[in-house]
């Protein structure tokens, strides 16, 4: 809005006062726009653009060679350099897996076509044959269990006719319809594979069957209670380790008193090596009661984001702090836009971390020997890397993109740099986030889950499976094997049926099975005994 220069004050200093209000609201503005700009710009890439961090790595080079050079530790000058020659790996069509079963299909010359091109004569002999292998593909299929339970009576003629009748195994279902294999099938296909029940129900249809998909909530309510029991389990085995890892994300829920759905939470833990379980756990809502109760008696490294539901748990004797730099780095990443010579040196120094932690998996270095790398090599970075945050602070606006980037890594500067003090400790919360991938892609599928009931099942399923798939099982046998001896099994030996000792049972019962095997082909005298 122009002022008329006939209203305007003749007073100098009034003047300037009024001058110094007006450049103190553009500047406001000015902040605001850039603010709203920012915003717009995040939700655009969010909407349309790509997920994932990147930036060119050309890009860093024009801004932070010479810096991360007087960074890094200068090499000895008795010390050669070495150069790596890496050779490209073909890309050949690699050999169809041995333990696919094979389906001979012979293809002969018939009789009459056996003759010599050349000099005409006939019968030609056979000298051998060319194979080649083809993949071919088998649809599933449904089958009857039909249970037969023999009966028998006693034929004494002075006693009363008592009647015997065979026993039949406990189902996952009591007096329901699917085996365990079906309830295994369904489960992985939602929860593994993102296949929603819907579309399961048109898949049962094809092969003539009408499974409702309401029918198969109820099957998924049931065996998320037959498995708790187990997930309970591997709960107590995680929170037996040195680091968990934490993470949560939203999951729409039907609300029951409405049309419209509520928010819950699906938070993931992840044990350490000693304890390798994926445990999910659900809750209403992303309150701090939820991990708070999860964690009750833990004692160790917490690495989480900066979520301040968490703040309350952190002490000196309890549960320790281990902050995420790839949450760091993203801030960064995200405020290139608006300061993009900070936001590439920042995540060019925040390089130079993860190039220490490359080079020690290329070294395959152990924990203690990667504790000591870390201080020789990552500390000094950091120091000097806090330093410049330091500095460039002061030059940059509190409010602005950069300033709250710098502002976050500041204030969590300490938990940032935990990781330097044990080798078993990751720089990054990134196992947690992969561990939620797959409810994020899940939920584009499925929608939303129809209860609070259905989200603590899904968290059951969602254990099991991913634990399965994080440590190489498949986990269809595993769910079937499970569901099919878990009624049965003594709660005292539960823990045989957790995924990774029930893998090492198969193997050790295959490696019998087939010594066995050879045992019985092999001559007596051939035999030698361990």
């Amino acid at each position: 809005m122009e002022t008329p220069a006939a209203t305007l004050p003749d007073d100098l200093a009034l003047c300037h006062q009024l001058i110094n209000e007006l450049l103190l609201d553009k500047q406001k503005s000015q902040t605001l726009i850039e603010k709203l700009q920012h915003q717009m710009e995040q939700m655009l890439r969010y909407r349309y653009g790509q997920r994932a961090d990147r930036i060119d790595p050309q890009q860093l080079k024009l801004f932070v060679e010479q810096q991360l050079a007087q960074a890094a530790p200068q090499p000895e000058a008795s010390a050669e350099k070495k150069v790596v020659v890496t050779r490209r790996v073909g890309h050949g069509r690699k050999p169809l897996p041995a333990n696919l079963p094979r389906v001979i299909v012979e293809h002969d010359v018939p009789e009459a076509e056996r003759i010599c091109p050349k000099c005409g004569a006939t019968g030609c002999a056979h000298i051998g044959e060319e194979t080649s292998e083809q993949l071919e593909y088998q649809p599933a299929s449904l089958y009857v269990n039909l249970h037969v339970r023999h009966k028998y009576a006693c034929i004494n003629p002075g006693c009363d006719g008592t009647v015997l009748t065979a026993e039949k195994p406990s189902q996952p279902i009591e007096k329901g319809l699917p085996g365990p294999g079906l309830l295994a099938h369904v489960a992985v296909s939602k929860y593994g594979d993102h296949l929603p029940l819907n579309r399961q129900e048109g898949i049962f249809a094809r092969h003539g069957l009408v499974i409702p998909r309401q029918t198969q909530c109820g099957w998924m309510m049931s065996v998320g209670e037959l498995g708790r029991p187990l997930v309970r389990l591997m709960k107590e085995r995680v929170l037996g380790s040195k680091v968990i890892h934490t993470d949560d994300t939203p999951v729409p829920v039907q609300d029951p008193k409405s049309t419209k759905t509520k928010e819950g939470r699906l938070w993931v833990y992840i044990g350490d090596a000693r304890n390798p379980y994926i445990v999910y756990d659900y809750t209403p809502s992303h309150r701090r009661d939820g991990p708070e109760n999860f964690l009750v008696g833990y004692k160790g490294y917490l690495q989480a984001d900066a979520y301040r539901g968490y703040d309350r748990m952190y002490a000196p004797e309890g549960i320790v702090e281990v902050a995420c730099w790839a949450h760091a780095r993203r801030k960064y990443v995200e405020a290139q836009s608006s300061d993009p010579q900070r936001s590439l040196t920042a995540v060019a120094w925040i390089k130079s971390i993860y190039e220490v932690e490359h080079e020690a998996r290329e070294k395959n270095l152990s924990p203690a020997e990667l504790c000591v790398l870390r201080q020789l090599k990552s500390k000094p970075l950091l120091e000097k890397f806090g330093a410049w945050l330091r500095e460039e602070q002061q030059k940059v606006l509190p409010k602005s993109p950069m300033g709250q980037a710098m502002a976050y890594t500041l204030s969590n500067w300490q938990a940032l740099n935990r990781y330097l003090e044990d080798g078993e400790l990751d720089p990054d919360n990134n196992a947690a986030e992969r561990a939620l991938r797959c409810i994020a892609v899940g939920r584009k599928n499925w929608l939303f889950a129809g209860s609070d009931r259905g989200g603590r099942a899904a968290a059951v399923l969602y254990s099991l499976i991913q634990t399965c798939k994080s440590l190489d099982i498949d986990p269809y046998g595993y769910l079937r094997d499970i569901f099919a001896r878990i009624a049965d099994h003594p709660m005292s030996r539960l823990s045989e049926l957790l995924p990774d000792q029930w893998a090492a049972a198969q193997k050790t019962s295959a490696l019998i099975e087939a010594n066995a095997a050879l045992a019985e082909s092999a001559p007596v005298d051939q035999i030698t005994l361990p």
